[in-house]
């Protein structure tokens, strides 16, 4: 079984957003389920980024606002990002969860889970919306960069086009981002054609799915896209954005997965990173806004990291779904080999 470690500070509960969909009660929730699994699980206390380590994403008049804000007693970023009096804390330790799970896999654990918030994966360079303050897998890409691992693979299932993370990296040959997520929804971005630029086309890849896709055509997302373009891509280390809001229960969701895709999507990503990058893999969670069904899939992500076989995936083939994955397999081919 895989030595799996599990992130998390108690400061993520200080995010105080006041009835919010994004509420800390996803997080007690997530942890009484965890700790009633059986999962055996190493518990890492992270480290806040510094801001020096933010700043290789954000902008250093964002990063002043938010803390400002903060220390004013709170406010809005946008009508959905609420900032409390411990939100600019809290948004230094969800990014330094990342960070501590990079330091950690690079160090012997083989993978790790960061059970963070506030999330990140809307934030742009000099703005947070969707939720998002900081940008906490682009913030630790970047400091995985640093430590010397070159190729970053970012695999983002969250039911909502991560543009935040797609924007940062939209120019950099450096890192492939891969998002699979409903479209059209929140925040319109995601179309297959925004494949990157300046010399980096191929490197974003969107897989916009129709809205009710299920089980079977993440599985096919997986299997015929992300996992050939990421041995050929072979990173050096593999980041998901962990978003649980494609589950058939969410309130904000308009996908159908069960638990089941979620242990499935994990396998997929740890199989990539077991054969590129010595099992090196950190997960960050992002949406995810149904109680029980939130903890329940973050439960069968842990398993797919441990190593347990997630089993068959079942149903269907969705046409729709087949549609839009050849597209995304047209749109790549003159980039990637294992297209042509």
């Amino acid at each position: 079984m895989a030595r799996t470690g599990l992130i998390y500070h108690p400061i993520y509960l200080e995010h105080e957003t006041d009835g919010h969909p994004e509420r800390k009660e996803r997080l007690i929730s997530a942890l009484e389920m965890i700790r009633s699994s059986g999962l055996e699980l190493e518990l890492v206390t992270p480290r806040p980024a510094t801001l020096e380590e933010v700043r290789a994403v954000h902008s250093p008049g964002y990063i002043d606002q938010v803390r400002t804000i903060s220390e004013r007693g709170g406010g809005y970023l946008d009508l959905d990002t609420v900032v409390s009096r411990r939100s600019y804390e809290a948004a230094l330790m969800a990014a330094g969860g990342v960070i501590t799970g990079i330091e950690r896999v690079n160090d012997g654990l083989e993978n790790a889970f960061a059970l963070v918030r506030p999330p990140g994966h809307h934030a742009l360079p000099n703005r947070g919306m969707g939720f998002c303050i900081f940008n906490n897998v682009a913030i630790g890409a970047r400091f995985a960069q640093r430590m010397g691992m070159e190729r970053v693979l970012i695999v983002d299932w969250d039911v909502h086009h991560g543009n935040g993370t797609s924007a940062i990296f939209y120019d950099d040959r450096s890192v492939m981002y891969f998002s699979t997520h409903q479209f059209p929804h929140y925040p319109g971005t995601g179309r297959v054609k925004e494949l990157g630029m300046d010399g980096a086309e191929g490197f974003t890849v969107n897989v916009p799915l129709p809205w009710g896709t299920g089980d079977s055509g993440y599985f096919a997302a997986f299997e015929e896209i992300l996992k050939p373009l990421a041995l050929e891509f072979d990173p050096d280390i593999v980041l998901v954005s962990a978003g649980q809001d494609p589950h058939q229960a969410d309130p904000l969701s308009g996908m159908n997965l069960t638990c089941g895709a979620f242990g499935y999507m994990a396998a997929a990503v740890k199989e990539v990173a077991d054969r590129c990058c010595g099992g090196r893999l950190v997960a960050a969670l992002e949406g995810g806004y149904n109680l029980s069904a939130l903890a329940e899939s973050i439960v069968a992500v842990l398993r797919g990291f441990s190593g347990e076989d997630p089993g068959r995936i079942d149903g269907e083939e969705d046409p729709r779904a087949a549609e839009r994955i050849e597209e995304v397999k047209r749109a790549m081919s003159p980039y990637w080999n294992c297209f042509r």
